[in-house]
């Protein structure tokens, strides 16, 4: 089964499928993944968001990493779990939803902002970091980071990336971008979020060198 380490070295972008409902879940799953998407991950305040996840690992099993956003309390870890996600991100720093997310087999991403959080959140078990909200951090914040942070510790800028400055985030050290709106929105057809989707997989391969 493809894992998150795997998911992300292929396609360093999580697709965030903030709103969606379970009606067009499939369809915009499909899509995504046919451009190459291969994380995504539907935050806990959109419409019906278990059964969307549920619907998404049963499809993409083995094939695409599916997980749940907005994740704020334990009790959420454990119905991610129950659904079939292998995913828990937040938009905060919580030991208690981090350590419930490894102790339950699942990859947790909390939100950080500072170095106070990002140390709160490796201690906590954490590897995988989303500085959240990027667009009110920069790049140079990530490199302050990285000089300071353990190697193991990964960055994820979510929050005001497209594609044309994914490649500054990445020299900067961040692994990997978390994407909202600028892939998908309420309303957007699968098509729409496909062809988004698209254009962030050319500037992956293209920092990639690939």
């Amino acid at each position: 089964m493809l894992d998150f380490e795997q998911a992300a070295a292929e396609c360093g972008i999580i697709a965030i499928l903030r709103g969606i409902t379970l009606d067009e879940v499939a369809a915009v799953g499909d899509a995504l993944f046919a451009a190459g998407i291969r994380i995504v991950e539907v935050p806990l305040n959109s419409p019906d968001p278990f059964r969307s996840i549920a619907a998404l690992a049963a499809r993409f099993r083995g094939r695409m990493v599916v997980g749940a956003g907005t994740v704020l309390d334990s009790g959420s870890v454990d119905r991610v779990k129950s659904a079939g996600g292998q995913i828990s991100v937040s938009p905060d720093c919580n030991p208690e939803v981090i350590s419930r997310a490894v102790e339950r087999g699942l990859v947790p991403l909390p939100g950080v902002f500072t170095p106070t959080e990002a140390f709160a959140a490796l201690r906590a078990g954490a590897v995988h970091l989303k500085l959240f909200p990027a667009e009110a951090a920069s790049p140079r914040t990530v490199k302050a980071w990285k000089a300071v942070l353990p190697k193991h510790a990964r960055l994820y800028a979510v929050g005001g990336v497209t594609p044309s400055n994914m490649q500054e985030w990445a020299d900067a050290g961040c692994a990997g971008f978390g994407v909202g709106s600028n892939i998908y929105k309420p309303g957007m057809s699968a098509d729409d979020a496909g062809r988004a989707a698209r254009q962030f997989m050319a500037a992956w391969a293209a920092l990639r060198g690939t």
